[in-house]
């Protein structure tokens, strides 16, 4: 039921900051989302929950066929609310990454390598940068990374880019993302400071 909430009152704070509500009244939201968030188990360790806070699991008895087969509701709202504050967001079929609920302190210190598999299943690595941030999207790298403007690169497998001025794709790119049709080999965000908290 807490994460009911968490995605609730997440949906709430969306809509006042998509509305240019008083900037008061969304700071007290958003107090109040990270507090109701902070009571879930997503933030708290498998000692002190119980359990691994995002284990997919189901509550099926071992003397019996599934009952609830595939992940609980906790874990998916955990994940919808995830997404919520990277700011994925899809309207009438168009992709945007409008973050407004993620927080600085995420974004790497110190540079890294990381890997992850792509739309064909092989495993790749990738550099990230100090200030940058890394989750993907259909298969595909999305890099947030620290700028004083907001911007967004499209990089091809065949070497050529694209270059938004918003942080929301066309139909046509959002289908190739959908799709997976491996033509997009990374995306990259730029995010301006002060629209973190």
């Amino acid at each position: 039921m807490v994460s009911k909430l968490h995605l609730a009152v997440q949906e709430v704070c969306m809509k006042a900051i998509h509305s240019h509500e008083d900037k008061d009244v969304i700071r007290k939201l958003i107090s109040h989302y990270e507090a109701i968030g902070q009571g879930i188990g997503l933030h708290k360790s498998p000692k002190l929950y119980g359990a691994f806070p995002t284990d997919a699991y189901s509550h099926t008895p071992g003397h019996r066929g599934a009952q609830q087969p595939g992940m609980t509701g906790q874990v998916k709202e955990d994940v919808l609310i995830r997404f919520g504050e990277l700011g994925v967001n899809v309207k009438d079929g168009k992709l945007s990454f409008e973050p407004s609920l993620l927080h600085r302190d995420e974004f790497l210190k110190e540079a890294k390598t990381t890997s992850y598999f792509d739309v064909n299943g092989i495993q790749k690595n990738l550099r990230l940068e100090t200030d940058s941030l890394f989750f993907t999207q259909c298969q595909i790298p999305v890099i947030y990374s620290i700028s004083d403007k907001t911007q967004l690169k499209i990089d091809f497998h065949d070497g050529h880019s694209s270059v938004f001025e918003t942080p929301s794709l066309d139909s046509s790119m959002s289908q190739k993302i959908f799709r997976r049709t491996n033509e997009i080999k990374q995306i990259l965000v730029m995010i301006k400071k002060s629209s973190l908290l």
